[in-house]
């Protein structure tokens, strides 16, 4: 009896001091819902949510995206943004030539466009791997950009080869404003937020951490190891296909191919490395580490009034080694990202005050 007490009470004693975290964590995701869905529409000024919030949320769907093909499947991509840009691409033709479509149903088609793309793509993983596989991806970027750029039919023969944000409206609502665009970036990202999240915890995502930790033995336990990992490419292009719509319709407003280069596909990858591999929620505060770390240094130039003693050419030069260090020194303290971090914060806050 005594043996059967002494090992129920270690699970009782554990429960109990799980329970406070638990509680914790769906306080906080109700508050998060509220003030996502509630306060920042109501209380953001046009300059919050255009410069600040909807980039921040836009650029998070994306590292999602590459997080579920990086972190979770364990396979590389150097072009996220190329996915993005046929995303975009693929939403404008569609509500240009095709107006009937309701907008969600042109962004969801768009992504499946992208994700055909990211399968064919995806096909030298089969092969491949590493650094070899990362240079085949590094093919989609500079290839779709040359496409986007040279056959003008995509961007409806303009001159300047751009594409404009159509009339955004939903069932009679419109969304034009900020305040609508900025509704319709985070209800699409917690949709699909929800839906990585369920794929992730499905038998599919299982999958692809098994076949990222070693795909021979993956291969062994029966796993299919070819449609998986062609399943990952698809998947991840399409979060990134819409992610890229959003950006051009939502944000930019207009945009054209040289928008999505390469440099926006090494933000996605700082994204995901910043805020921590599989995890989620850790590629909306990498995303919101790129977005709004260059916008404080800016303020710190203009509050010390250092353009006064170095010149404007220099100073952002500066600023960019500023950032680099940044980065680098993040990832020497916090190598698992800033998602580790607040997971480690929020563990010693729900065991406050008993222990630190």
């Amino acid at each position: 009896m005594s043996a059967l007490v002494s090992s129920v009470q270690p699970a009782n004693l554990a429960r109990r001091e799980g329970a406070p975290l638990v509680s914790l964590n769906r306080i906080a995701f109700v508050l998060a819902l509220a003030a996502i869905y509630v306060v920042v529409p109501l209380i953001g000024n046009d300059y919050w949510l255009n410069s600040l919030v909807i980039p921040t949320v836009v650029m998070g769907l994306a590292g999602v995206g590459l997080n579920l093909l990086t972190g979770y499947a364990g396979l590389v991509s150097l072009g996220s943004a190329a996915f993005m840009s046929i995303g975009a691409f693929s939403a404008y033709n569609l509500l240009l030539r095709a107006p009937f479509l309701p907008l969600p149903l042109a962004l969801i088609v768009a992504g499946f466009v992208a994700a055909a793309a990211g399968v064919i793509f995806g096909l030298p993983s089969l092969r491949i791997k590493g650094f070899y596989l990362s240079a085949s991806t590094l093919g989609a970027q500079f290839f779709f950009e040359w496409l986007f750029t040279n056959f003008h039919w995509f961007s409806n023969n303009s001159m300047s080869l751009t594409i404009s944000a159509p009339r955004l409206e939903f069932s009679g609502y419109n969304l034009t404003s900020p305040a609508g665009r900025y509704l319709l970036v985070v209800v699409t990202t917690g949709l699909l937020v929800w839906l990585a999240r369920n794929i992730v915890n499905s038998r599919i995502g299982r999958d692809w951490m098994a076949i990222r930790d070693m795909d021979t033995a993956a291969a062994v336990a029966g796993i299919p190891i070819a449609s998986r990992k062609l399943l990952a490419y698809g998947v991840s292009s399409f979060f990134c296909g819409i992610a890229g719509a959003l950006w051009a319709f939502a944000y930019l407003g207009t945009a054209d191919a040289h928008a999505f280069d390469l440099d926006k596909s090494f933000q996605i990858l700082f994204i995901v490395i910043i805020g921590g591999s599989a995890s989620l929620f850790g590629n909306f505060l990498g995303a919101a580490f790129i977005v709004l770390t260059p916008i404080v240094l800016d303020l710190i130039v203009l509050w010390w009034n250092l353009t006064d003693y170095v010149d404007q050419g220099s100073l952002t030069n500066l600023l960019r080694i500023i950032f680099g260090l940044i980065i680098i020194l993040l990832l020497i303290k916090e190598p698992d990202g800033l998602s580790s971090l607040i997971g480690r914060l929020a563990r010693r806050l729900a065991a406050w005050p008993l222990r630190i």
